[in-house]
């Protein structure tokens, strides 16, 4: 409030005005302390803002309801600044405008967090795919092969494996080196036994020729299914948590225009994948937690 209108409204007291001054310093007090709150609530959603930037994996529906929550706050932000003017301008509030901006600010603690309970969703599910990572390297960094590779992607794990090593030329024989790959994955596998399991066979664009495989989709699923089944039988991989799937010949890394290229492309991909049921479970048990409903 600028030092004219303090001045004015002094005068107006003098005068027996029917806002008094002790009344009218009640006002600025509450005034003050909404703007303490305002303030508060903000500086609270820019560190959320600042941690969900810092993190490495994003999912795209809880993005969209983040997003959401942030509009939310951004008009509820309004909708305070105006009551917060009309302080200024009247020095008084109704009780309606009183409740009204008490029930804003609640709104505005509410949804901030609603987004940090996300945001540690999202960094525990980090953490967990961190530690998988770390564990599946330990594991298979003696054997120092670039036929075996590693790679995450919005928190989840890749390992390729070259056809080279695994099979022979269009069979679905698993060499002894392909086992011993195998085990060390499977024992990671089973140190984690909430993580999902997807099995791909992929080919090159050459079309197989030999009688027992109509077709790539054919070797490429038979592949699949053969580590699949190594996987549960040898090495007590629940079966439950595998799906074995079969590419053929259409997601290639690299262009088969070249024997290198189509070497490359012929390959199985782990993929080991976060189940969101649990993810989501995360969430609803912090915001139970945070709420005191449980």
């Amino acid at each position: 409030m600028n030092r004219p209108l303090l001045i004015l409204l002094a005068a107006s007291l003098t005068l027996g005005s029917c806002v008094s001054k002790k009344k009218y310093t009640a006002i600025q007090l509450s005034n003050q302390t909404l703007n303490d709150k305002l303030a508060d609530a903000k500086r609270a959603l820019d560190e959320c803002n600042a941690a969900k930037a810092s993190a490495d994996g994003k999912n795209a529906n809880l993005q969209t309801s983040i997003d959401h929550l942030k509009e939310q706050v951004a008009e509820m932000s309004v909708t305070n600044q105006a009551l917060l003017n009309n302080v200024g301008n009247m020095a008084t509030l109704s009780a309606k405008e009183a409740s009204n901006l008490e029930k804003s600010l609640e709104s505005i603690k509410e949804k901030d967090l609603q987004i940090r309970t996300m945001q540690e969703a999202l960094t525990k599910k980090d953490s967990i795919t961190l530690a998988l990572v770390v564990s599946l390297k330990s594991s298979l960094g003696n054997l120092n092969d670039t036929d075996v590779t590693i790679n995450v992607e919005k928190s989840v794990v890749f390992i390729e494996l070259s056809d080279k090593m695994l099979f022979k030329s269009g069979s679905t024989n698993l060499s002894p080196r392909a086992k011993e790959v195998l085990s060390k994955v499977a024992t990671v596998l089973n140190d984690k036994p909430d993580q999902e399991v997807l099995i791909e066979g992929h080919t090159d664009n050459v079309p197989i020729s030999r009688d027992c495989f109509k077709d790539n989709w054919d070797l490429s699923a038979s592949r699949a299914i053969t580590i699949t089944r190594v996987l549960q039988n040898d090495y007590n991989v629940n079966p439950a948590r595998i799906t074995a799937a079969g590419r053929s010949e259409y997601v290639p890394k690299v262009s088969n225009d070249t024997p290198e290229g189509r070497s490359t492309n012929r390959r199985i991909r782990i993929v080991i994948m976060p189940r969101m049921d649990q993810f989501y479970n995360m969430i609803e048990q912090g915001l139970k937690k945070a709420t005191g409903e449980e």
